[in-house]
């Protein structure tokens, strides 16, 4: 079998621009993924609150037990069915952050819960208010064991963000179509766009490594 590349090459810029795009979609989806999942996180620790608690458990029971591409579509087509039409750009920054939020926010929940609770016995007893002790003392050491689980999501929505191609975003999947659409080099084409999403998920997973290395020389990491 031969490859032939020049398609590639020749529709190199309009790869270029749709790299852009899925790198604008992926830090807006992870901006508000980490907002919504720091709400949601802290919505449900403590069950005694039963109204925001409840609220929260059913936002990660439906966004979970759903697809991310049927979440996609009902913001971008379903939507318009009840008078409401959204740019394309903001359905696939709110679909994918939506989704991202729920499993961020098990990620919250759970590194809060792992830090010691005589921490938080100690602010409280120096007379410090449960609000700043968890905005000073509690979270600060639970946000340095969140970077590993939350580059691993992090990463998940680089690779998810290939599904707004599906609602004509132009990102790279979808002007890696355009070109197979009039070249037919389909697989030549899936391989160049396959290597930029490797790049991609490989330079997020480097920078939280030296992140994650610059805090364990800071002694900020046990």
């Amino acid at each position: 079998m031969d490859f032939d590349f020049a398609p590639v090459f020749h529709g190199w810029r309009a790869l270029a621009h749709g790299a852009l795009v899925t790198v604008e979609v992926s830090v807006g989806a992870i901006a508000l993924g980490c907002l919504v999942g720091l709400v949601i996180g802290l919505g449900r620790l403590d069950p005694r609150r039963r109204v925001v608690y409840a609220l929260c458990s059913a936002y990660l029971t439906v966004v979970r037990g759903t697809p991310l591409l049927v979440q996609l579509f009902i913001w971008f087509f379903g939507l318009p069915v009840i008078g409401i039409q959204l740019p394309a750009f903001f359905c696939g920054i709110v679909g994918i952050g939506m989704y991202s939020g729920a499993y961020v926010s098990e990620i919250v929940r759970g590194a809060i819960q792992s830090i010691d609770r005589g921490q938080m016995e100690a602010a409280r007893s120096l007379g410090m208010p449960y609000r700043m002790a968890m905005r000073s003392i509690v979270i600060p050491q639970a946000v340095i064991r969140m970077i590993p689980p939350l580059g691993n999501e992090f990463i998940a929505v680089i690779k998810n963000s290939s599904l707004v191609s599906l609602v004509t975003i132009a990102d790279v999947m979808h002007e890696g179509q355009k070109i197979i659409s009039v070249s037919y080099r389909s697989l030549e084409v899936y391989l160049a766009i396959a290597v930029v999403y490797f790049a991609l998920t490989n330079l997020t997973g480097f920078a939280l490594r030296f992140a994650e290395r610059r805090l364990a020389v800071g002694g900020l990491v046990q």
